[in-house]
């Protein structure tokens, strides 16, 4: 873990690299810039396309990669956590980690984490208003296949010097909790796996794991299998902490404005569920803060927008540089007041432009995002020229 006072951590969605199986389904060489250019606004006042401030870049190239590494850095992040993908045919969007993070030289800085994004993956891409999005590829996996994915991610990734870790231990995370208790056979099964997890670890000559489990309460892109007692679930499979991947997984459905809901109503609603959280369940619960919510570009362009469920659903409007900043000290003040074993803080996300969530400088307000991290978490650090 880095020395640094608050451990802040970015998920990143490696949708923008060449990937066999996504050529295979829509083209060769084909990646969500595709989606990202094509964007255009819905309803009145809305803002697309996005634009990149520092162009369509392929995030496989380690170059690339470095720039990323080296701008998170230097505006006080202190790890990325990749959204990882591994199904049934195997690893999928891998080469943004294995050959453009891991093949920086020298090492970066930045560390590491991994979420693993075990949802089924639908052709939303773009997504059509009738529904007609058929599943891909399922996100529930047996036990052979999470044993080998066990033994594969500790040989490959977590005994990386560059893998973040809590309390030294590595820090993975579930995205789907249904989807793995579905693949494993149930509860029972579940928890089995993950202790045998737990054992392959320690075998290795790491000290355990830090199991990180997401908690939705709004389903978006993951399971609608609903459980019962999530609290007993989660402590008889024995996580170590929780976290959120973006606040509209906090927010009801019944709740949003169509096509704009405010930020400051939805941080309000989650700044409660930070609260909540935290003494609702036996284990730490690591706040979350969402740069904004955008899924139109992912809605097929000749459909009409209407208000059907994701991605045809509310925006977020009033992100601002500065309401952003305002939403980081309100957790900057729930991390100082909470127990916490590292005052950790993930935010969502670092380049999801296809969700409209995205620290990534852009045309419109550049660096100010990041800017906005570093004034509130790393006071000391003065101003300085954020351009290459």
């Amino acid at each position: 873990m880095s020395e640094r006072s608050y451990e802040i951590g970015a998920y990143y969605f490696p949708g923008y690299h060449r990937d066999p199986q996504v050529s295979a389904w829509h083209g060769e060489g084909w990646t969500e810039w595709v989606l990202t250019e094509a964007a255009r606004p819905r309803f009145r006042g809305h803002q697309q396309p996005k634009v990149p401030l520092e162009g369509l870049l392929d995030e496989a190239s380690p170059r690339v990669m470095k720039r990323k590494t080296d701008l998170a850095w230097s505006h006080g992040l202190s790890h990325f956590i990749f959204d990882w993908y591994y199904y049934e045919s195997g690893p999928f969007l891998n080469r943004c980690l294995d050959e453009g993070f891991l093949g920086i030289k020298p090492a970066p800085q930045l560390k590491f984490a991994l979420m693993w994004a075990n949802h089924d993956w639908l052709n939303i891409q773009p997504a059509r208003l009738d529904g007609n999005n058929p599943c891909l590829l399922k996100g529930a996996v047996g036990p052979k296949l999470f044993g080998h994915v066990c033994d594969h991610l500790i040989e490959r990734y977590f005994t990386s010097p560059l893998y973040w870790s809590i309390e030294g231990k590595p820090y993975f995370s579930f995205y789907d909790l249904p989807n793995l208790i579905r693949g494993l056979g149930g509860v029972a099964g579940a928890a089995k796996a993950l202790q045998a997890f737990r054992k392959k670890a320690q075998r290795a000559g790491l000290p355990g794991l830090h199991l990180n489990l997401v908690h939705w309460q709004t389903r978006i892109v993951g399971s609608d299998e609903k459980i019962a007692d999530t609290a007993a679930v989660i402590a008889a499979l024995g996580f170590d902490s929780l976290s959120s991947y973006v606040w509209i997984h906090h927010y009801p459905f019944e709740r949003l404005r169509f096509p704009a809901t405010d930020y400051r109503a939805m941080l309000a609603y989650n700044r409660q569920y930070w609260q909540d959280t935290a003494g609702q369940f036996p284990i730490p619960y690591f706040p979350n803060v969402t740069m904004g919510w955008d899924a139109t570009p992912r809605c097929l362009a000749t459909d009409a927008f209407e208000n059907r469920g994701y991605p045809f659903m509310a925006t977020l409007s009033g992100n601002t540089p500065a309401n952003f900043r305002h939403a980081l000290r309100q957790a900057k003040r729930h991390l100082d007041s909470t127990a916490l074993p590292t005052r950790h803080l993930s935010i969502n996300a670092w380049n999801e432009w296809t969700e409209g969530s995205y620290l990534e400088p852009d045309t419109t307000n550049r660096y100010a995002y990041l800017e906005a991290i570093r004034s509130v978490f790393t006071p000391q650090h003065k101003s300085k020229p954020s351009s290459p």
